[in-house]
């Protein structure tokens, strides 16, 4: 590197990576000229590219790498920041508007216009993202203003005016990831880090057509080697991008299949075809022709015409359909024999009104080095450096959880926009609540929610932040993910129907009020029980006389008569609402009853009770339940019945009982009498086997209630219901 050279002002870097070519200029730009200190073009050794889109990243980077070496000898100093500009291989172009109402009348300033800009670009950005109907994510790589509106009144220029709204409409340029990472990868493998990314054709505009003739209606075509990007203005804007992917890499093929030679001896024999009337070459057996420039000519003239009929058909399509007044080619592509002429034929345009661009745009272009040409080869990437003073449209680079992450500077991205990109889910970043638990008491749904979790820890370069931090270039993100709190948890005694629902007794002259039991797909369980997702709770109203004594915690003489409602009873009588009980305590203090062998109900635990006059029954029940009273007015029709209070019938002499269940018979043995519980200490039922699922029972085919008397000869029917 020679030595340090001092400038007027800090250098751009643009780079045009084309499908051939690769050109690199370095300036700066003053009130009137841009400065061009440096300018070096190569040619791809391969064909590492192809329709402007890299395909060999690798050999790509070591060509930009070359190019910037001998840049810095040039300027004798080291370039690290780049310009590029993208190729519309897969262009989408969005056009919308946008406006920003202020609080009150404002004069307009530079940065409320760029916020306008920003706030199009989203909004355009949001309208792709609806209508993509394909695999590509895409990337804003540009933007145009086609008119800025004050108050609603159209303005060429807002900035200073006093507005309470001011708008425009803006069209938006995309291209897909694949594109732009391209890109990307072999700037940066050469070295170098993105400073400002455009489209091409924005870029060739910016000097082909300057801002004093785009009130006509002109197309400018910006020809390549592998593409050919079309730009149109009118009304002082410009108002469309397109592309077709057509260009002088065409020509090229097919001199190699004529006259047998390698892709680098074609391009030769095109490019001299154009300057020179003899063209001498050696084909891949060493045997040397000369070949007239007039035989190239008809030999791509059907390619030439095939590749304008296109561009005209997109011309036309993105400008109504309808021809423009002139027509501006750039481009090396552009110097191909006869294009321009065939091209004002197709658009019915006089010769003279389609026509090279080159020198005549560059005028206020100056080059230091000695023997530029000012050619039409060199108007992109000059166009790329000029854009970088335009509009900075550059990519913020971020490392996510280890991802590289490329985001579209809009001055506003904080690190939930980083997460959006990098698709973390957005459940990761709140605090999440445990397993809610959803079950049914007594026909009603009920659900219990989880406790909520810790919300998501923040690492930015390796201090704890917001999700809401604005990001920083070249940042370290690291998100641990929000937790989950405790799942839902509810056991039976937790329930307001166990500590406040009750049933109240007489017993031996004192009101005793006892919770009700909890039945749990059909199952009595402890107050204790975790509540599963889907049980379905079912509050029991009545209890056994023994149950009633353990809950007392009383030894109950059996020796003694005990009367229920009057008549004689057991320990498995049931007892309802506001029946009397009167029985002899033989102690206190130790549970008496101990459930039968392979009894699947379970009492509550032991309580205390409060004993209450029978009076205050009638402050606080009404009326007893349904079942309650039915029980009452049997037992009061049948005063010498001693069976249970609910209506059973006298049990048979020998003590045993023959149902069927699910068909089966079977005998029920060892009680006085049966009720439905009852069967399942004689018939192999899986109560366990739940699942979440309620259980069909029936008794002669009516649906059964578990306290139901059983007689013999009944038929029984359980099974699971299906959910």
């Amino acid at each position: 590197m020679s030595d340090a050279k001092v400038y007027e002002q800090p250098l751009v870097f643009g780079l045009d990576i084309g499908t051939r070519n690769v050109v690199g200029t370095v300036g700066y730009r003053t009130e009137d000229a841009f400065i061009v200190v440096a300018q070096y073009i190569m040619e791809h050794e391969t064909r590492a590219m192809l329709d402007g889109q890299i395909h060999d990243i690798g050999r790509v980077a070591e060509t930009i790498r070359k190019m910037k070496e001998q840049l810095e000898r040039q300027i004798g100093q080291p370039l690290n920041e780049v310009c590029i500009a993208a190729a519309g291989r897969v262009l989408k172009t969005v056009t919308c508007n946008v406006e920003y109402v202020f609080p009150e009348e404002t004069v307009v300033s530079g940065e409320d216009i760029h916020t306008l800009d920003l706030l199009g670009i989203e909004k355009a950005q949001n309208i792709l993202q609806e209508m993509n109907d394909t695999t590509y994510k895409f990337y804003c790589v540009g933007y145009s203003v086609v008119k800025y509106f004050l108050n609603d009144e159209p303005f060429s220029n807002i900035e200073s005016h006093k507005a309470e709204r001011i708008s425009e409409d803006i069209i938006v340029t995309f291209l897909p990831e694949d594109v732009v990472d391209g890109l990307y990868a072999a700037v940066g493998q050469a070295g170098l880090t993105v400073a400002n990314l455009t489209l091409e054709p924005i870029a060739a505009i910016n000097v082909a057509i300057p801002e004093n003739f785009r009130l006509l209606n002109i197309a400018l075509v910006d020809i390549g080697a592998g593409t050919s990007d079309i730009s149109i203005t009118r009304d002082g804007s410009i108002i469309a991008y397109g592309m077709i992917p057509l260009a002088g890499d065409e020509l090229t093929e097919l001199i190699v299949q004529r006259y047998l030679v390698d892709f680098k001896t074609a391009e030769y024999i095109k490019l001299h075809s154009t300057t020179e009337d003899e063209i001498t070459y050696k084909d891949i057996m060493l045997i040397e022709h000369t070949v007239p420039a007039e035989e190239i000519w008809e030999l791509t003239e059907p390619v030439v015409d095939k590749m304008t009929t296109e561009v005209a058909a997109k011309i036309r399509e993105l400008n109504g359909d309808s021809s423009v007044s002139a027509a501006f080619i750039v481009g090396g592509g552009g110097k191909i024999h006869g294009y321009t002429k065939m091209l004002a034929e197709k658009l019915d345009l006089p010769e003279e009104r389609v026509a090279l661009r080159g020198e005549e745009v560059l005028q206020e272009v100056i080059f230091e080095q000695e023997g530029i040409e000012k050619d039409p080869l060199l108007v992109t990437p000059i166009g790329i450096c000029l854009n970088y003073y335009e509009q900075r449209n550059g990519f913020i680079m971020v490392r996510f959880n280890g991802q590289r992450l490329k985001l579209y500077d809009n001055d506003n991205l904080t690190i939930a926009d980083a997460a959006i990109e990098a698709g973390f889910p957005n459940e990761d970043l709140f605090p999440k609540r445990g397993r809610e638990l959803a079950f049914v008491v007594n026909g009603a749904r009920r659900i219990v929610r989880g406790e909520a979790g810790e919300s998501a820890t923040v690492y930015m370069n390796g201090r704890i932040v917001s999700i809401n931090t604005p990001l920083e270039p070249n940042c370290e993100i690291i998100v641990e993910p929000s937790t989950a709190g405790r799942a839902a948890e509810c056991t039976l005694e937790q329930l307001e129907e166990y500590t406040s629902d009750s049933v109240a007794f007489v017993v031996n002259g004192s009101i005793v009020r006892c919770p009700k039991f909890l039945e749990v797909n059909g199952s009595l369980r402890l107050p204790s029980y975790e509540i599963q997702e889907g049980d379905e709770i079912e509050t029991r109203s009545f209890y056994t006389v023994g149950q009633l004594a353990e809950f007392m915690d009383v030894d109950v003489n059996q020796e003694h008569v005990i009367l229920v409602n009057n008549r004689r009873a057991t320990f498995d009588t049931l007892i309802y609402e506001n029946f009397t009980i009167e029985w002899t305590v033989h102690s206190y203090g130790s549970a008496a009853f101990v459930p039968a062998e392979g009894e699947a109900m379970e009492t509550p635990e032991v309580g205390e009770y409060r004993e209450e006059t029978p009076e205050d029954i009638g402050k606080e029940q009404e009326t007893a339940a349904p079942a309650e009273e039915e029980a009452l007015g049997q037992a009061e029709q049948n005063p010498e019945e001693t069976a249970s209070a609910a209506g059973a019938k006298e049990p048979e002499d020998d003590g045993s009982l023959l149902v069927y269940i699910n068909g089966q018979p079977v005998r029920l043995t060892g009680k006085p009498q049966y009720i439905f519980v009852d069967i399942f200490n004689f018939y192999e039922f899986d109560l366990s086997a739940s699942n979440g699922r309620a259980i069909i029972t029936t008794l002669n085919g009516e649906n059964a209630s578990y306290s139901a008397v059983l007689k013999s000869g009944d038929t029984i029917e359980l099974k699971w219901k299906e959910n």
